[in-house]
């Protein structure tokens, strides 16, 4: 007899992002190997390591690092029902492929007895024959609110860990319900269809983060914990009305439930993989129409601008105002609505000042976005 329903389902979630960060891995190494023919091609002195013609030593060219036949795939876990269901999975998958299996877990301080959680869960995943693991101990600011400080220190710890091991992708526990409560949290910020476009399936620099599990449901994850008797700690945090993400969780998505129906969540998770497609196509369409906006000197000249879809006009302003020094995760719609009122509602308004110490201001027909 098979495995269990629930457990059949995240492995195969697991199996599948597997197979894509094998498929990457080649496509790299291959490359690699390509670049480096090519070097020894060009230059035949090196062709035995390390020497030259006559034999001399050549210590101011290193040898080409060895390269792992294997790619390290980490998971990044909390010990919650989700991410332990996703380090089962990692470590039954990668048994039969070609992938080594870490694990990490973030100790974000902000509990008593966090350290020795921490360490529970190192425990439990070196008990999965996972290799490398390690707990990672960071400290939480305060800028953006305690739920944004949180996810920056702990994306920091997982970059910087993944960069530590070389390692080719991190495992991340989110699930349909999660993508459902950030398609909510984007709406009610009122940012735009990039906001409703929720977690991406992958993310980060060269797609280091992976969101196997983003079509299966909370309830799928916990339930595999509890046919593998696999231990789960429930984070406090996830039930504190004081967090918006635990009010919508406990509060908001019931009461929309019991309005609509069942159907919520996986409608919400539709709305988001549908909204990111065409989050994709304006944002490409706006790449497109910079350059063409733009005088001999590279100003945006309003007239273009104006001529332009006002979906189209705004990414454009976007990408401009973070090119300036923006900083993109401070640069809010109604940064961008001020600045589009230079093109749109020019009443000789004064510069527009925004996140960065930057600063937009119509003058002579192009519109100059700089630090002031």
């Amino acid at each position: 007899m098979g495995p269990h329903p629930a457990v059949a389902a995240i492995r195969l979630a697991v199996r599948r992002v597997l197979h894509d960060v094998l498929n990457e891995f080649a496509e790299r190494t291959d490359h690699n190997e390509h670049i480096a023919h090519i070097e020894r091609a060009s230059h035949p002195e090196f062709a035995e390591a390390g020497t030259g013609r006559c034999g001399a030593a050549l210590p101011d060219r290193p040898a080409l690092p060895e390269r792992p036949d294997t790619p390290l795939v980490l998971v990044a876990c909390s010990g919650g029902a989700d991410s332990m269901a996703l380090a089962s999975a990692l470590a039954f998958e990668a048994r039969k492929l070609a992938v080594r299996a870490g694990g990490i877990t973030v100790d974000h301080n902000l509990q008593d007895g966090s350290d020795v959680r921490a360490a529970e869960v190192v425990a439990r995943l070196r008990a999965m024959h996972l290799d490398p693991v390690e707990a990672v101990a960071v400290h939480v600011g305060s800028e953006g609110g305690p739920e944004a400080a949180a996810r920056d220190a702990r994306y920091a710890a997982l970059d910087a860990a993944a960069e530590r091991h070389g390692a080719a992708a991190v495992l991340l526990g989110h699930t349909r319900d999660d993508q459902a409560e950030t398609v909510l949290l984007g709406l009610a910020r009122g940012s735009g269809i990039r906001s409703l476009s929720g977690m991406a399936a992958a993310s980060g620099p060269a797609g280091r983060y992976r969101r196997p599990f983003l079509q299966l449901d909370r309830q799928t994850a916990r339930k595999a914990c509890l046919v593998q008797s696999l231990p789960v700690w429930d984070d406090p945090h996830n039930i504190d009305p004081a967090y918006t993400r635990s009010r919508l969780r406990h509060e908001g998505l019931p009461a929309l439930e019991k309005a609509l129906g069942k159907g919520v969540v996986g409608a919400l998770a539709r709305t988001a993989q549908l909204s990111r497609d065409d989050a994709d196509a304006l944002d490409t369409w706006a790449a497109e129409a910079d350059s063409a906006v733009r005088d001999d000197a590279g100003q945006l000249e309003c007239a273009k601008l104006y001529a332009l879809p006002p979906a189209v006009r705004r990414r454009v302003l976007r990408r401009a105002a973070v090119e300036a020094g923006a900083p993109a995760g401070s640069l809010f719609a109604r940064h961008i609505e001020e600045v589009d009122r230079l093109i749109t509602g020019w009443r000789g308004q004064q510069a527009i000042n925004l996140p960065g110490r930057v600063e937009a201001r119509r003058q002579g027909g192009r519109l100059v976005i700089r630090q002031s």
